[in-house]
């Protein structure tokens, strides 16, 4: 055996509580199909989409036929998914009239680029055609997408933490395939690539605050910020919001996620919040503020325990991601303070 520091480093047992898996080298595999059974049909049930014509939604997801899997080696990660799925959706135009349809994506696997994927919506048997059908097959059939592809960007952070084992410096190798992921054009802070450190490394931290002002109530900024389809809306990606004290929030391809931790509607949220590649189980504490200033409202951000190589960048995300998407979606426009 070579001694720390010299020979082959695949033979090298490093001075780990485990020992287990050196340098990353031997070939893992981690089954994600369960997983991602349960994680594709949380994405897709409930999606919908609406016009003047009407409201179309996904509700239930029929079949979920496949496998997942992804193998280390290396310190590389490789992704394996091959999916077959049919989901029904059901519409309601503005005279509420009913109408039912089906959904299917055979094609989801690995092999595939996503804008390549083959998403067919119909209309059940003896259903008349309607615009509504337009509706799910155009608009519904792209957020389907977009949650798919949601999908891709969770199993390829989300599931694979712990994977890539720390090695004696105490950081994981940044070989791993999530880099290459394609993310959404709204992705916050896109540019950075860093691999998180292992759990238990100190790092400096800092804090700070924003304030912008938007044209509308507090009651109504407050709801932006805590309704899923808002959400989706200002982010322009699939999105999991759970309004409650304690539940639990992830958007913008699994690349910001967190926990309510207090909610005083119309005045506060308060919440831990993190990028995915900051230190594993680090999260800053953002409070939200919000001031009714007559015809407008107030919006106080204040960031607690950001990293602090992290503060340019957080900053950026929050006045640009939210505060100037939101305005922009929804016509809230203000400047800037």
């Amino acid at each position: 055996m070579a001694k720390w520091g010299e020979g082959d480093p695949r033979w090298i047992v490093e001075e780990r509580a485990d020992a287990t898996n050196v340098n990353n080298w031997h070939w893992t595999e981690r089954d994600a199909t369960n997983w991602s059974s349960e994680k594709l049909k949380e994405l897709l049930v409930g999606l919908s989409v609406e016009s003047d014509e009407g409201k179309c939604e996904v509700t239930e997801v029929t079949k979920v036929e496949g496998e997942a899997s992804i193998n280390n080696r290396k310190g590389k990660l490789i992704f394996f998914y091959e999916w077959n799925l049919k989901a029904k959706w059901k519409g309601t135009s503005k005279s509420g009239i009913k109408y039912k349809g089906n959904i299917e994506v055979p094609n989801l696997s690995d092999e595939n680029e996503m804008e390549d994927l083959d998403i067919s919506v119909s209309l059940c048997k003896g259903e008349p055609d309607t615009p509504i059908f337009d509706l799910m097959k155009k608009e519904g059939s792209e957020k389907v997408r977009v949650a798919l592809n949601s999908y891709l960007g969770l199993l390829k952070t989300e599931f694979t933490q712990g994977m890539i084992l720390p090695t004696a410096n105490g950081m994981t190798k940044q070989q791993t395939s999530q880099n290459k992921v394609k993310t959404d054009r709204t992705q916050i802070g896109s540019s950075s690539t860093a691999a998180p450190p292992a759990t238990g490394v100190k790092i400096p931290t800092c804090k700070f605050s924003l304030r912008d002002t938007f044209l509308t109530s507090p009651e109504e900024l407050y709801r932006v910020f805590l309704n899923q389809e808002m959400v989706q809306a200002f982010t322009h990606s699939a999105a999991v919001v759970e309004p409650e004290k304690g539940g639990k929030f992830r958007l913008l391809e699994g690349n910001v996620f967190g926990e309510f931790q207090e909610l005083v509607p119309e005045e506060k949220i308060v919440m831990k919040w993190r990028y995915n590649t900051w230190p594993s189980e680090h999260y800053a504490t953002v409070t939200l503020t919000f001031t009714d200033k007559g015809n407008e409202t107030e919006l106080k951000i204040e960031c607690r325990a950001v990293p602090e190589s992290e503060e340019d960048r957080t900053r950026e995300g929050w006045q640009r991601y939210y505060c100037q998407a939101i305005k922009q979606t929804f016509g809230y426009g203000a400047r800037l303070c």
